[in-house]
């Protein structure tokens, strides 16, 4: 039987990998629902070809277009945000992929764990700022989550098999990002056009600096905590610039595995989706003679705060998670619209912290509150340095 998809955010670097593998599987998989949030003329090309029942365009302005393109193919559009709860919870769907940016996945994935849908995790923020939240509902409704980062599917993979032995901790691996090895000095002048130059992966903006100031990594080690039930001593970051082994465990007797390929996230993407089973794929193959050397250091956590910010609210935990995402959320963007510095991104998330109130046990309520509450706060202080 055909699996059914919705993927939320099929526009963006996720989502249209995603498709490629869809259609690389033709006869494993048919596409449900497409959403996008402003990119209505991929949206529509998309719907095109793969023809799912339902489409939703976030950015209510575009509705008028998306719907009288695809009037003649029988497909149900609808825009908005809110019209992503119905969505998802729909009787023709199997699995869910979260690929939408930031803390807009947290919502949908709320209702499609309800409604009893596995999830294709790729939204990270989702558990960053809800985690304990999620993975209650995720235990309470049988739902499982398939984690499509690189560094989490491959502990995801890499514990395959291992059930009742004990994780003595994990090892995430990270590239490093455009600015390793570089001083204070040299970042507080860096562009937006080199932010965006990421040395291995091809991701979206947001992303990319998130890389290129460690702040994905922190993201990614609080995501970890959630999936994997871990303590924060348990989780370790190493800087792999050639991103190879994607991550690794370390078992309580000392050995280790880890799982390593080049780096492509539709390896991932398509795991993730066709859980257990892996598909044969056409993808390149990794050749050992091509990188006779795999090295590995320490990152900076002096210069790229931002990765130490991360383990300091893990530790806290609270809605403190919550707090660095919006913040961080806020900060990027103004980063990219050439508002403040490189740096200022972590100064706003640490003034940020500093001034909203800390909930120890948050109810979804304070979740909503807390981001809105940070991102008003966030946009004051950018003001001040603009």
């Amino acid at each position: 039987m055909l699996k059914r998809i919705a993927i939320l955010g099929s526009t963006g670097s996720i989502g249209t990998q995603a498709l490629d593998v869809v259609r690389a599987n033709s006869d494993r998989f048919s596409v449900q629902v497409l959403t996008a949030q402003d990119n209505a003329a991929l949206l529509v090309e998309q719907a095109a070809e793969f023809r799912p029942g339902t489409v939703v365009i976030g950015n209510e302005a575009h509705f008028d277009f998306v719907k009288s393109s695809l009037a003649t193919l029988g497909i149900q559009v609808y825009a908005g945000a809110q019209a992503l709860v119905p969505v998802v919870e729909g009787d023709d769907i199997d699995i869910v992929l979260t690929a939408m940016v930031g803390y807009a996945g947290l919502l949908p994935t709320i209702h499609a764990i309800k409604a009893g849908k596995d999830i294709a995790l790729a939204n990270k923020e989702t558990l960053v700022v809800a985690g304990q939240l999620i993975t209650d509902l995720a235990r309470l409704h049988n739902v499982k989550i398939y984690p499509v980062d690189s560094e989490h599917s491959a502990i995801f993979q890499c514990l395959t098999g291992e059930d009742g032995n004990p994780i003595e901790k994990i090892i995430l691996t990270a590239s490093g990002g455009p600015f390793r090895g570089k001083d204070k000095a040299f970042l507080s002048n860096v562009t937006k056009q080199q932010a965006l130059k990421h040395p291995n992966w091809s991701m979206g903006a947001k992303i990319t600096i998130d890389s290129a100031t460690l702040m994905n990594k922190g993201l990614e080690v609080i995501e970890a905590k959630w999936l994997f039930d871990l303590a924060p001593e348990q989780i370790e970051v190493v800087v792999h610039p050639q991103s190879i082994i994607h991550s690794l465990v370390q078992f309580e007797d000392g050995s280790m595995k880890a799982q390593m390929g080049l780096p492509d996230m539709k390896l991932p993407i398509q795991y993730a989706l066709h859980y257990p089973q892996r598909l044969k794929s056409g993808f390149p193959r990794f050749n050992f003679l091509d990188y006779p050397a795999l090295t590995f250091e320490m990152p900076d956590l002096e210069t790229f705060r931002n990765l130490a910010i991360a383990y300091d609210v893990l530790r806290k935990g609270g809605n403190a998670a919550c707090i660095i995402n919006a913040a961080n959320e806020i900060a990027v963007e103004a980063f990219l619209g050439e508002r403040i510095r490189f740096l200022d991104i972590s100064d706003v998330i640490v003034e940020s912290l500093a001034r909203i109130d800390f909930i120890l046990n948050p109810s979804y309520s304070d979740y909503v509150e807390t981001n809105e509450a940070t991102r008003r706060i966030a946009s004051e202080l950018i003001q001040v340095k603009v």
